[in-house]
């Protein structure tokens, strides 16, 4: 045992344990990989061209939101009642991050089962869900589209679900590679050519050169597991 913390979250307890030399659980092989592709629409896609659901948690529990935070905002300060509609807010924020945890467990358990490698955009998500509102001096585009992104990106929760792959693939002794994200999405899978204009909409892929058609994320999902097994070539011939 390393450490052994106590956590308070608005009425629940928690302990956390932290080990060192806990025995790995592999699960056996199964002689497959795939490439995964990060969405809104689908929480993530496989290059099989399975989706796997994003439940929209925050967004589901919006109007509870919205009514106890405007339930708050009629309280006077220090009153008991006050005290009661925090604690009320604070309560459905919990709900939503062990909604959102609950899911990211049960997708990437899905993951390590079905594959020996798995293979991930390298995402930079706190520069993505960065505000588009700029300056005074130098105001940001799109600001209301870019802002409903963000909240959609954080909705989605592809921190949380990308730090539960990590310890799910290594206690299951799978391998898991992030490669760079960029033009993943604009590149045909088939013939390689690369283009702003071969993604038509969000979810449909036609390439301008080849014709190739596809699910436009299960597309990106091709491409991202061609990088991940051609990086981990390139260092098992190094």
């Amino acid at each position: 045992m390393k450490t052994i913390s106590v956590k308070r979250e608005t009425s629940r307890w928690y302990v956390i344990l932290s080990c060192d030399d806990v025995p790995a659980q592999p699960l056996p092989s199964t002689g497959a990989a795939a490439g995964v592709d990060m969405g809104v629409a689908s929480l993530v896609t496989t290059s099989d061209g399975d989706h796997l659901d994003n439940p929209r948690h925050l967004k589901a529990s919006a109007g509870r939101l919205a009514a106890a935070q405007r339930a708050l905002t009629l309280k006077n300060r220090g009153s008991k009642r006050r005290r009661k509609a925090v604690a009320r807010v604070a309560a459905l924020h919990a709900k939503v991050r062990r909604q959102r945890l609950d899911g990211a467990h049960k997708a990437a358990l899905a993951l390590v089962r079905a594959y020996d490698v798995i293979v991930h955009e390298d995402l930079r998500i706190a520069n993505m869900t960065r505000s588009a509102s700029g300056t005074i001096d130098a105001p940001g585009r799109n600001v209301a589209a870019k802002s409903g992104l963000n909240r959609s990106i954080l909705d989605a929760g592809w921190g949380v679900f990308l730090r539960v792959l990590a310890y799910k693939a290594e206690s299951a002794g799978r391998e898991l590679i992030a490669v760079d994200p960029r033009n993943t999405s604009r590149t045909c899978s088939r013939c390689g050519h690369c283009a702003k204009d071969n993604r038509l909409t969000q979810a449909r892929f036609r390439c301008q050169a080849c014709g190739h058609e596809a699910h436009a994320d299960a597309n990106a999902a091709e491409n991202i597991l061609r990088a991940g097994l051609a990086l981990r070539d390139a260092a098992e011939a190094a």
